[in-house]
Order: C-alpha cells, then sequence, then structure tokens
C-alpha cells in the first residue's frame, strides 16, 4: 500500500502531529507499506528518512510554518501515484488534497488533532472566540464532507467537530504511542542533580512551554499546595515562547526552590525523568491526543488534568488519576494537594494508568488505520468515475 502524509509542518518542528506521522510512518515501513511525507519547509534542510517531499514556502514567522498553496511539481507528481492520502491539517494540507487528489479519484483521509478554536484564542488573546468558531463553521463541515472518511482521536473531539456542524461519520481512533521506552524497567534520574531530596513528592510535566498550555494556572495551584507543604516539588520539561515569562512567574512567587525547568530533552532521556517523578500535571484544555499524558501513564504515574477533550477522555477520576472541571482553581489545587499527600492512592491509581494505557499502543491503533485505509481504497475503486476522472488519471500515467 503506498500512503501520503499530508502534513502542514513536519521535522524538525517538534510537536505530538509529527511525532505521530514519524511513529506511523516508521511502524508502517516496517510492515511493508510504502509511505511517504508531503510537507513545506526549508529545501536545505536535509532530512535523515526516506521519502520526504519537501515544498518550499514563505516562512511564517518564527513558527517553523512554510505557507504554499501548492507543491513543486516532484511533489505532485508523486502525489498522485499513491493508493490513499492522509490530511492531518484540514487548512493548507487539506486544500491541497481536494485540489489534486480529489478529480484523480484519490481516497482521501482526514485525521483531526488540533483544537484550532483555542489555539486561535490563545496566540492571538484579542480574537474573539466567535471568530475563531464561527470560521471553523464555515470551514470544517464542507471539507469533511469532502473526505472519504473523518477521524478523531478521541470521542471529546468528535463531539468538538460536531459543534462545528460537522455531519460526516467521524470514526475515533486514537493516535497510536510507542509505550515500549516507557514500560520497560528504567534507571530513574537522580533526584539530587536537581537538588531534590528522596522524601520530596515530585510532580512532573513534559510538553511545550507555550499559551495554550495553561500554565500560569498549573503554577498558581502549584504554589498554593507549596505553601502547606514544604516537600512538594514541580519539574517542567520542555521549551517554548512561554519560557522565561514563565521562570520570571517562578521568581516572584518565591518558588525558585520548588520549581525546575529542564528546558528540551533528548526524547531517549524523557522515560528517566518519568520514572523519577510520583505523577504527573497538567493544566491544558487544548489537547485532542495527549502524548505526553499517555506516556506518563505507561511508565506508572497517575495524572492530574481538566475535563476537556482528549485529557478528560485519557484519564479515568479516581481510578488513573483526577480530574476537575475547567478553570475550577480550587478543585485543582485540592486535588493536586490530595496526589502529592495520599501515597496509597497514588500508588493505587498509577498501576492503573499503566494498565490503561495499554489500548493506545502503535501495535494496535497502526492495525486499525491499515483496515481503515484499505477499506477507503476499495470503496474507491468500487465507486464509478466520470469520464473528467479517467482523463486525468490517463494524463498522469502518460506523464509518468
Amino acid at each position: 500500500m503506498r500512503i501520503g502524509m499530508m502534513t502542514d509542518i513536519y521535522k524538525p518542528h517538534i510537536s505530538g502531529v509529527t511525532n505521530y506521522i514519524s511513529l506511523n510512518k516508521s511502524i508502517l515501513s516496517d510492515q511493508g507499506h510504502e509511505i511517504y511525507v508531503f510537507t513545506f519547509g526549508d529545501s536545505d534542510y536535509i532530512d535523515n528518512e526516506p521519502n520526504i517531499y519537501r515544498s518550499p514556502g514563505l516562512p511564517l514567522l518564527d513558527t517553523g510554518f512554510h505557507l504554499n498553496l501548492g507543491y513543486s511539481q516532484e511533489a505532485r507528481t508523486k502525489l498522485v501515484t499513491m493508493d490513499v492520502v492522509h490530511v492531518h491539517h484540514p487548512f493548507l494540507s487539506g486544500s491541497i488534497a481536494l485540489r489534486y487528489c480529489r478529480p484523480r479519484g484519490l481516497p482521501i483521509v482526514f485525521t483531526n488533532h488540533t483544537r484550532y478554536d483555542l489555539y486561535a484564542q490563545a496566540y492571538i488573546p484579542g480574537l474573539p472566540e466567535v471568530f475563531g468558531v464561527t470560521a471553523l463553521e464555515a470551514i470544517m463541515p464542507a471539507f469533511c464532507r469532502a473526505c472519504d472518511l473523518v477521524i478523531a482521536p478521541s470521542p471529546g473531539m468528535k463531539s468538538v467537530l460536531e459543534k462545528f456542524g460537522v455531519t460526516s461519520h467521524i470514526d475515533v481512533v486514537p493516535n497510536g504511542v510507542n509505550l515500549a521506552p516507557f514500560k520497560k524497567p528504567t534507571q530513574p534520574k537522580d533526584r539530587s542533580e536537581f537538588g531534590f531530596q528522596p522524601d520530596d513528592i515530585l510532580l512532573i510535566y513534559v510538553g511545550r512551554l507555550g499559551p495554550e498550555k495553561n500554565l500560569p494556572f498549573l503554577l498558581r495551584s502549584f504554589a498554593g499546595a507549596a505553601q502547606a507543604y514544604d516537600n512538594i516539588r514541580l519539574i517542567l520539561v520542555g521549551d517554548g515562547p512561554e519560557k522565561d515569562n514563565l521562570q520570571d512567574r517562578v521568581r516572584h512567587m518565591q518558588l525558585s526552590h520548588s520549581v525546575f525547568f529542564t528546558g528540551m530533552l533528548e526524547y531517549a532521556q524523557l522515560p528517566g525523568y518519568l520514572t523519577m517523578a510520583d505523577a504527573f500535571v497538567t493544566a491544558s484544555v487544548t489537547e485532542v491526543h495527549p502524548l505526553s499524558v499517555i506516556e506518563a501513564m505507561a511508565s506508572g504515574l497517575p495524572v492530574l488534568g481538566i475535563q476537556s477533550p482528549g485529557v478528560g477522555d485519557t484519564i479515568v477520576d479516581g481510578i488513573t488519576g483526577f480530574l476537575v472541571p475547567e478553570q475550577d482553581f480550587a478543585s485543582y489545587t485540592a486535588k493536586l494537594v490530595r496526589l502529592a499527600t495520599d501515597h496509597d492512592k497514588r500508588k493505587y491509581m498509577g498501576q492503573e494508568a499503566s494498565l490503561a494505557s495499554e489500548k493506545y499502543a502503535i501495535e494496535h491503533t497502526s492495525k486499525i488505520m491499515v483496515d481503515r485505509y484499505a477499506e477507503v481504497i476499495q470503496d474507491s475503486r468500487e465507486k464509478k468515475r466520470g469520464l473528467r476522472t479517467r482523463f486525468i488519471r490517463m494524463m498522469d500515467k502518460w506523464r509518468n
């Protein structure tokens, strides 16, 4: 099977979507499928993996995104030879899929990975919420109708799409995670390197330090708990545009002895950090499929999060962690304190979290996706193709 992954941004950018595509590309290639990635970027960047087609684009500040409404000739020529294309962003990549693939009868699968409405509010603070929602209500239903299959990584994301007016059938297929590094016995990182004591209760957050992650909320809650219990510590793993602001907050709140920033880590180091910790905490409400939460669960950590699509679909309150209502600061702080002080409950939830993580194993989810690809390919072959489609496909073969 020849599968084209269409994404607005890929490596070296680090994100959950990039990780998902890279992981599935590796797994499916090992199974004998031919996987190609079609994206935009700097033509000088040298990829360390095969079958990456980068089309040039206009850099969007320092975000890593490159804007273009089309692919290079080389990328277009390769794209139309795919058996199926899987679109991971609905805007640039989605519009290109409709322009190049739809007329040729190539089946299009779309996974909505992102809460675009919430990201717009996070990065354009003055933008009224209704504008972001209105734009999505105008775009998403028509785009999804044009796709052969629409996938949501979680039930909560399916509900969000339906609220935007999407009436197409939506399959729920979790994004797979490579659990192996987090399941195998791992030597914990030495706490003394950070000045932590063996009996400190260490909470850990892993992810981008960006405005969409609601980290000031997390720090305020942690500050309240730390005033009552002086052995609670927090370690923030990751980097992002809010790092300097967050460090300033920590200094202003006089928490420098309790909060540690690691910066960006090599992925191979992450299991050791998670194993060192006692629990995982996040205040984000923008997650669609929280990769870092699942990796923490696989490491045996209970999770404290906010009830929202993605996190709320992953954590079972009181079983694999704690969930609180959005922006309920008092409840979040109370649950944080309980997570830190109730050793037996924390241990029980960590064990349950490890078991619950197994349904997200990449070996399981990749099989589901291959079956979905095969179904849409078969459906596409059974559809009667019009004269225009047959002519375009004939011309593609003649050019190649």
